[in-house]
Order: C-alpha cells, then sequence, then structure tokens
C-alpha cells in the first residue's frame, strides 16, 4: 500500500505540473507509468485522468473572481456572452471526436513509442514558433474572433494523440491566428476548465465499477498533488512565458522524447 501511495503521490506530482505546460502531462504520465507498473492495471489507465480533477480545481479556485464575472454578465454583457460561446465552440470539437474516438485513442494512441515521437515533434514545432515574428492583435483571451476559437478547438484535437500537448496546440494555434502569448496561454487556461471536466467525467463514467475504498485513497493523494502542484504552475506560466518564451518546455520535450526513445530502443 506505501509503494501504491507514493506511485500516486508522484503521478500527481507529475499531472499537476505538466497539465498546463506545453510538453504533454498525458506523455509524462504514460512514460512513468511504464517504470512504476501501472500501465497494466486497469485502476492505473483512469487513475491518470481522475487526477485531473485536482488540476481542475486548482485552475478553478485562481480564476474564479474572471470566471464569475463572466457568467453574471453572460445575461446583460453581449462581450461576456460572446466570450462564453467561443468557450463553447472551441470545446465541441474535442467533445465529439472525443467521445466518438475514445476506444481508438486509448487502444491504439496511447503508445509509448507515439508519446516519444510527438515530444520531439512538439518541441520543434515550440521552437519555431518562438522563433517567428509574429505580429499580435490579440492581447486579450475574451475578445478573440468566434472562427478563431473554432480553429484553436480543431488544433486542441490533436492533443488526443499523447505527447502533443493540449495546452501546447491551443497556444501555438492562437499565436498563428493572431494571439499574443499571453492571451494564448490565458485562453489555453479557459479552454482546460470543460475539456478536462468532460473528460475526467466521461472517463468516471466509464470506470466508476473500478474505484473502490483503497483505489478512492490512491485518487485522494493523486488530487491533493495535483492541486498543489497545478495551483502554482498556473500562478507562474503566464508571466514566465511572456518574458521568456517556450524554448525551455521545447528542449525539455526533446530531451525527454529522445531518452525515451534510446531507453526504449535498448529494450527497457
Amino acid at each position: 500500500m506505501i509503494v501504491d501511495l507514493f506511485k500516486a503521490f508522484v503521478l500527481g506530482v507529475i499531472e499537476g505540473l505538466t497539465e498546463f505546460l506545453p510538453v504533454s502531462s498525458t506523455g509524462h504520465l504514460l512514460l512513468v507509468e511504464r517504470f512504476f507498473g501501472f500501465d497494466d492495471d486497469a485502476f492505473g489507465k483512469t487513475f491518470v485522468v481522475l487526477i485531473q480533477l485536482g488540476a481542475i480545481l486548482a485552475i478553478l479556485s485562481i480564476y474564479f473572481g474572471r470566471l464569475w464575472r463572466i457568467a453574471i454578465g453572460m445575461f446583460s454583457d453581449p462581450a461576456a456572452r460572446r466570450f462564453v460561446i467561443g468557450v463553447l465552440i472551441a470545446f465541441l470539437p474535442a467533445a465529439v471526436i472525443g467521445a466518438a474516438g475514445h476506444g481508438f485513442i486509448k487502444g491504439v494512441l496511447f503508445n509509448v513509442w507515439v508519446v516519444c515521437f510527438m515530444l520531439i515533434v512538439g518541441g520543434a514545432i515550440l521552437l519555431w514558433v518562438d522563433q517567428l515574428e509574429l505580429t499580435p492583435r490579440y492581447h486579450d483571451a475574451t475578445r478573440f474572433s468566434l472562427p478563431t476559437y473554432f480553429i484553436i478547438g480543431l488544433a486542441q484535437c490533436l492533443a488526443m494523440i499523447p505527447g502533443v500537448s493540449r495546452s501546447g496546440t491551443t497556444i501555438v494555434s492562437a499565436m498563428l491566428l493572431g494571439s499574443d502569448k499571453r492571451a494564448a496561454a490565458d485562453f489555453s487556461f479557459f479552454l482546460a476548465i470543460p475539456t478536462m471536466a468532460g473528460a475526467f467525467a466521461y472517463d468516471l463514467y466509464k470506470n466508476h465499477s473500478l474505484l473502490t475504498a483503497d483505489n478512492t485513497l490512491l485518487v485522494a493523494v493523486g488530487f491533493v498533488t495535483s492541486f498543489v502542484c497545478a495551483w502554482i504552475v498556473v500562478r507562474t506560466f503566464l508571466d514566465f512565458v511572456t518574458r521568456h518564451g517556450f524554448a525551455l518546455f521545447a528542449w525539455w520535450r526533446v530531451i525527454v522524447g529522445s531518452l525515451g526513445l534510446i531507453a526504449l530502443a535498448l529494450g527497457y
């Protein structure tokens, strides 16, 4: 039991630290699972989704004031109402494709070889975007055009391939569509709320029978560590990426992906 609690703690830390960074939390969790032995455990496969609740609540706690103002203003403020519609439009592609392709995604794409390749490719893309001399026309995540929200939502679907990164695809697509780095990261956080909540609810519905009293304790440990780490990341990421760009995360992806491929090629 102590070993399982340690695993839950480590996975919670990884989930919280990587969920909102452009490094792919799912990819990192799959690689760690391989060494922890969770990859052959039915509960382990759903555990990594269930602990996302901690990360979801972390971002809700930080954005609560803004979310509350948007919710209240939705009935009287056209701009707030338009932003809510924009988030729903961006969320729709992932909801449809995720529900329709859930079995294929989990059964075929959740592969450590895929993860390693995608980490490297994603790192190269982040380095490329970081070098572009883009001229932003959006400086507020709540003021993107509706087509921009939809295209960002389509790009987010690429993150169903583990190793791609949900936050990475939304941030990069937003920047290529005219957003500055801060607004792009800001919207990535907003879009994470319905996307992650939907994934959590769907996986809980599909796998609730796997939860037992012992498993609930493991989820609780993962939840708390995920919450704390995600809270720290969200509070610091916007300022960091605005000042320093994505190079740190890009090289991290390339290094982790390369080491993973080497380990797999050696038979680990």
